[in-house]
């Protein structure tokens, strides 16, 4: 079955940068788009990024843009998210989706499958 695993998060101070990383399997990862999402204590859970199936094309957050890099590894059937200059309200829950549609789209329900999220926090 198709199983996506989040890894990566952690506690990280405001400024800092990380990365998440997301590692597929069961599905041909390379004919996916990609994209994640992030859901912080009491808000709804919302577009962070996208990518297409292979790679060339990338959408953002306006919340995020310039501060994070979405990328996927096809070798590895691994999505990555490089998260730089930190902030508090960075703080949430990052999930990893796949859309067998091959183009990223911000809409959650145009995923057909999900990680289990990994936690990220900022302290300020």
């Amino acid at each position: 079955q198709v199983q996506l695993v989040e890894s990566g998060g952690g506690l990280v101070q405001a400024g800092g940068s990380l990365r998440v990383s997301c590692a597929a399997s069961g599905l041909s990862f390379s004919n996916y788009a990609m994209g994640w999402f992030r859901q912080a204590p009491g808000k709804e859970r919302e577009f962070v990024a996208a990518i297409n199936w292979n790679g060339a094309s990338t959408i953002y957050a306006d919340s995020v843009k310039g501060r994070c890099t979405i990328s996927r590894d096809v070798a590895k059937s691994t999505l990555y998210l490089s998260m730089n200059t930190l902030k508090p309200e960075d703080t949430a829950v990052y999930y990893c989706a796949a859309d067998r549609g091959r183009y990223g789209s911000p809409r959650q329900s145009g995923y057909d499958y999900w990680g289990q999220g990994t936690q990220v926090t900022v302290s300020s």
